[in-house]
Formats: C-alpha cells, sequence, structure tokens
C-alpha cells in the first residue's frame, strides 16, 4: 500500500519506523510547522522529519492541510491511505478523500472513552487503572470513526503520564501495521462506537496543575502523575519562618498506616499541613488521608528530592502547602 504518514509529536515516532520496518511504500510525511511544533510541545522539535530524512522521504510542512494547495499535493502522491498519529489537525472531508481508502488514527485511549486531544493525561486524573490504542477509520467527527484495532495495558499506581505515552506508543505501532494489513486485504473489522459511552479529553491547561490540598490524597496523586510532563502541578509553601515559595511537586505516593506511624503530626492539621518529614519524603495532609511529597522544584531552582528541600529550607512540622498568599491591602 502506498501511505502518508501525517504525525508530529513523539507519540508518533514508534510508528512511523514501524512502516518502514514492515516494507510499506511510504509517499511522504505531512507534519506541522516548526513553529507549532514548538508552541505545542514546549519548545521541542518534531522527532519524525529526521525519520523520513533518514529513509529519502519527502517532508512537508502546510500551514493550513485543509487548504486547497496541500490538498492538492496530498492527492497528487496518490496514497492508498492516510496514516495519522499525533498530527495537530483535524482532517476535512476533502483532505481524508485525497487516498482512496481514507485515513485511519491511532489514538492513545480505549476509544470511545477519552476522545480528544489529551487521553492519556485525563484517563490518569481519573483514576483510570487500565488504558490502551485504537485504530480508527476515520471520519469527519472527532476521534468518532469506528474502531479496527485495540490493545490494552495497565496503569501502575505511580506511573507518570510521560511513562504511559512511550509505553503507548510502542505498544501502538505493530497495532497500525496490522490493521493496515487488514485494509489492505479487505478483512478489517470496523466496530462502530457507541456514542453512549463516549467521554471527553480536552486539551491540557496550565491551570490544571494548581494544587488543592482539600482534595483526597489519591486524587492529587493521580493529579501530579497525570500532568507531567506538563503542565506539571504547582502549589505554595509557606513557612513559619520565611517568605511564602512557589514550587513544583513531581514525585509522591499514597501513605499507609505504618508510614504515618514514624512521624508525630501537629495537633492542628488542616489541608495543606506538614505533618513531619523522613529520608525520603515529606507528609503531608490533605482532605482526606496524608501524601508523601518525594520531588519538589522551587522557582529559579532545580529539582530536589524531598529530603534535600526540607534540609535546604528548614521544613518543619506545621508549615503548610497551600494557595497563594493574600494580595497586601
Amino acid at each position: 500500500m502506498r501511505l502518508l504518514m501525517l504525525g508530529t509529536g513523539p507519540f508518533a515516532a514508534p510508528t512511523f519506523e514501524a512502516l518502514y520496518a514492515a516494507g510499506h511504500d511510504v509517499a511522504a510525511l505531512v507534519t506541522r510547522p516548526p513553529r507549532n511544533v514548538r508552541d505545542r510541545y514546549k519548545g521541542a522539535e518534531s522527532p519524525l522529519p529526521p525519520i523520513a530524512q533518514r529513509h529519502g522521504t519527502p517532508v512537508i510542512a502546510p500551514e493550513d492541510v485543509n487548504g486547497p494547495a496541500a490538498r492538492e499535493q496530498l492527492a497528487a502522491w496518490q496514497p492508498d491511505l492516510l496514516v495519522v498519529c499525533d498530527y495537530g489537525q483535524i482532517l476535512a472531508p476533502e483532505t481524508l478523500a485525497t487516498a482512496r481508502l481514507g485515513g485511519i488514527n491511532l489514538h492513545g485511549s480505549l476509544l470511545p472513552k477519552y476522545r480528544g486531544a489529551a487521553p492519556i493525561n485525563w484517563a490518569i486524573y481519573r483514576g483510570e487503572t487500565e488504558t490502551g490504542v485504537t485504530v480508527i477509520h476515520m471520519t469527519p467527527q472527532l476521534d468518532a470513526g469506528p474502531c479496527i484495532g485495540q490493545a490494552r495495558t495497565p496503569i501502575g499506581e505511580n506511573e507518570t503520564a510521560a511513562e504511559v505515552e512511550a509505553r503507548l506508543s510502542q505498544l501502538g505501532a505493530p497495532l497500525v501495521c496490522a490493521c493496515i494489513e487488514q485494509l489492505a486485504a479487505g478483512k478489517a473489522c470496523a466496530i462502530p462506537q457507541d456514542p453512549a459511552q463516549a467521554t471527553r479529553a480536552r486539551r491540557l491547561r496550565k491551570e490544571d496543575g494548581e494544587i488543592d490540598w482539600t482534595r483526597p490524597a489519591r486524587a492529587i496523586h493521580n493529579q501530579i502523575r497525570a500532568f507531567i510532563p506538563w503542565p506539571r502541578c504547582a502549589t505554595w509553601f509557606h513557612r513559619r519562618d520565611g517568605e511564602p515559595l512557589r514550587v513544583m511537586i513531581d514525585s509522591t505516593r499514597l501513605t499507609d498506616a505504618a508510614t504515618l506511624a514514624t512521624i508525630a503530626p501537629p495537633a492542628e492539621s488542616p489541608p495543606g499541613t506538614v505533618l513531619g518529614s523522613t529520608a525520603d519524603h515529606i507528609l503531608v495532609q490533605t482532605g482526606n488521608g496524608a501524601l508523601a511529597v518525594r520531588e519538589i522544584q522551587p522557582t529559579g531552582k532545580r529539582r530536589m528530592s524531598a529530603a534535600e528541600f526540607a534540609r535546604g529550607y528548614r521544613v518543619q512540622p506545621g508549615d503548610r502547602f497551600g494557595p497563594a498568599p493574600a494580595a497586601p491591602k
């Protein structure tokens, strides 16, 4: 089959490599312009153009893949199929029609759950213990096409979105190749999605990372895991003997009775209160249970272990993590 690869982010790289390994005729790579890539991936470059160049594959980066000029260019390659993964723009019906068989898309969730731009993040945020990848035959509606392949994997209790994404990208690559073979043989089984089971996974915002310590420990733990590497989770550290300090919290663990037995918490411990610290974490009271903070990055400083932070900033029981300090009147 003659393929066009439409991809931009790192999630697409294993699939792109797999197309070559499977011996497919990849006519071209269609990716997003460098400016869009840097904006979307916080300064990082797309890993896909170097792969294409290594294989002698043409690369184009149209501002609008749905524009007449871009569609004409796609059609000129006479593709049998568009393979779309982590591309960054919704394809119009006319764009899908440039390929004989339309397009397939690799999505990072078990569709119809978590349709949208950030499925892995929101699955972790909501405490899912299983996720996966789905290959759909594309329609004009976002992530709503019939499923032609799906693979599942568990989500570990402490896994971050970055870790899950890396695993899903590897899980998806052979699945895409298998679906292409089925389409080529006319044996693909397209299963319609149930709209009643659909949930949304909107694009992340910076404010999603703000920690509310009145939430349960597990919910905060899931939030911190979900928003690695972006937007990361932030809060303020209020010292009894110093100025408030803005910090990012990058790693936590849920606690058990044995851990709590090692410290003597303050008598009054509202959510956000430091209960105590050990060799590898700072225990913080939440709205339900205590959370063990393991890695912190103060503004303008490097990321450090909780033990380093506790020593450097003289953390004491009764200090608090919480919202921004009130503005002076």
